[in-house]
């Protein structure tokens, strides 16, 4: 046996700690759907100008990341791209939403959203406080 130091994982080393885990895991709770989902608001050319990445896992859609560029801030954007993941969501059967932000993110605009706060870390990142948000939808 060799404990080995920490370093940046191999691929193929990280998808055997993720499949081993995935086996221990669904031997209590069976089978579980899971997907990666994402939507994009694209300019004229093409290019990127903001999105939402998401991923199904437990009954759960956790948003884990949404960003706008700046010259767009305060159209609203934001808010479609969270109800477009929402909705597909609860096309999924999901009504359980889960996300993450910081004091010098978007706090706010999720309690406008409708969501609320379980858990606070302080210091993370350093000098500032992590929040956890939940939303529970009606399907």
């Amino acid at each position: 046996m060799e404990l080995t130091k920490p370093l940046p994982p191999e691929p193929q080393d990280f998808e055997a700690l993720k499949l081993g885990l995935t086996n221990y895991n669904e031997s209590f709770t069976g089978s579980v759907f899971r997907e990666k989902v994402s939507s994009f608001v694209k300019n004229e050319s093409g290019t990127v100008v903001g999105g939402i990445l998401g991923e199904i896992n437990w009954n759960w859609m956790h948003i884990q990341g949404l960003w706008i560029d700046e010259t767009m801030r305060k159209d609203g954007w934001g808010s479609k791209l969270i109800a477009n993941l929402e909705q597909y969501a609860l096309s999924k059967g999901i009504a359980n939403t889960r996300l993450e932000t910081t004091t010098f993110q978007a706090l706010d605009f999720y309690l406008k959203l409708g969501y609320s706060i379980f858990g606070e870390l302080p210091n993370m990142p350093s000098g500032h406080t992590s929040y956890f948000l939940q939303k529970q939808m009606s399907i």
